[in-house]
């Protein structure tokens, strides 16, 4: 990657303590913001060149592989900061780990804001200070961006937008179509904190045992799960829709069924119960650091192996597999013996998660 750099300029620190409609209007007031703010937390010790896009070496780029990976997100989840994170963390991770899931090593990742007028700059400062340490965490580069201000009320206090590009793996070639009857489904852990983060950080729970979010970057984890697994099949993160949402693409996408174990979904008790009393299904839980993975029966083992020495990995399980009956279908053996179809669901349990 090659972002021209040019020695530092003097910057000019904000007098303002809350974002004003100046500071969107393009004017200095605007370069400012920019300036103390986003190039502060991003650029480390330089100053990107004030051009309008990123501009990267396409040869330092394919040293890692022969194809471009490219996604995109937007993240709105309320409230901005909660146990185990941040809308800004959150932002990197969401992105991060949709190109990892792919097969695709990270390289760099836009970052568009938009902020309501009257939000703290030292609000701000902490969320970009956020964003800069988890892309540093993960290897990426925040390379490129751009910053609206609208309206009291025209949106809740920061929505953010990233777009990532990476390298998918010469010879790797996973997707939501490839399962095979017979292929094991994994996770890498406890599945349901960010949900239930989220929702005790609204103050609708009164847990005695905090939840934080299991927030974090997994490209990492995902390098080690694709040496274990040369014949990966697919890789998922299940995030909004939780483990349901990604079983039924699978099956739908493979034209498959898949079977899964309740007993052996890995579950703190404390999610569980709050599901209990709200109603809630904890398999529709969003998660922020969990990948759902299939792999050949015959890597099962080592792919296993090699996730709970990872730090992201130690809770792994199968907790089930792929079949040829009922294609489209996923069931669930329940804890009791009986079996029930698990669904997609038409909306959402938990608005505004991420």
């Amino acid at each position: 990657m090659n972002i021209p750099f040019v020695p530092p300029t003097r910057r000019r620190p904000l007098s303002h303590k809350t974002v004003t409609l100046a500071h969107g209007g393009g004017g200095s007031a605007m370069r400012d913001l920019i300036d103390d703010v986003f190039l502060a937390a991003f650029s480390g010790e330089g100053r990107p060149a004030p051009e309008d896009q990123a501009r990267f070496d396409l040869a330092a780029l394919t040293a890692h592989g022969d194809r471009l990976a490219f996604t995109t997100d937007g993240f709105v989840v309320d409230p901005l900061f909660f146990p185990g994170g941040d809308i800004g963390k959150l932002a990197v991770c969401g992105t991060v780990n949709d190109l990892a899931v792919g097969g695709a090593k990270p390289v760099a990742l836009s970052c568009a804001v938009i902020i309501e007028e009257g939000l703290a700059v030292e609000t701000l400062r902490q969320v970009a200070a956020s964003m800069a340490q988890t892309a540093q965490a993960a290897g990426v580069a925040i390379a490129t961006g751009d910053t609206k201000v609208v309206a009291r009320g025209a949106c809740d206090k920061l929505f953010i937008t990233t777009t990532g590009i990476g390298v998918v793996r010469r010879g790797l070639d996973v997707g939501i179509g490839k399962a095979r009857p017979g292929d094991v489904v994994l996770v890498n852990g406890l599945l349901g904190d960010h949900g239930a983060a989220i929702l005790n950080a609204r103050g609708d729970l009164a847990l005695e045992t905090a939840i934080e979010s299991d927030c974090a970057p997994l490209n990492g984890l995902i390098d080690t799960l694709i040496e274990a697994a040369p014949g990966i099949r697919m890789m998922r993160d299940a995030t909004r829709g939780g483990v349901a949402a990604v079983v039924n693409e699978l099956a739908e996408a493979s034209a498959v069924g898949v079977r899964l174990q309740e007993l052996s979904l890995p579950m703190r008790a404390e999610v569980m119960g709050f599901c209990e009393i709200l109603g809630l299904d904890p398999l529709y839980l969003a998660n922020e650091g969990k990948i759902l993975a299939v792999v050949p029966p015959e890597e099962a083992d080592a792919v296993l192996s090699a996730l709970r020495a990872h730090p992201l990995g130690r809770e792994a399980a199968i907790i089930g597999e792929v079949t040829a009956q009922r294609p489209g279908r996923v069931v669930m053996q329940t804890r009791f013996g009986g079996e029930r179809i698990v669904d997609m669901l038409v909306g959402d349990q938990l608005p505004r998660i991420c």
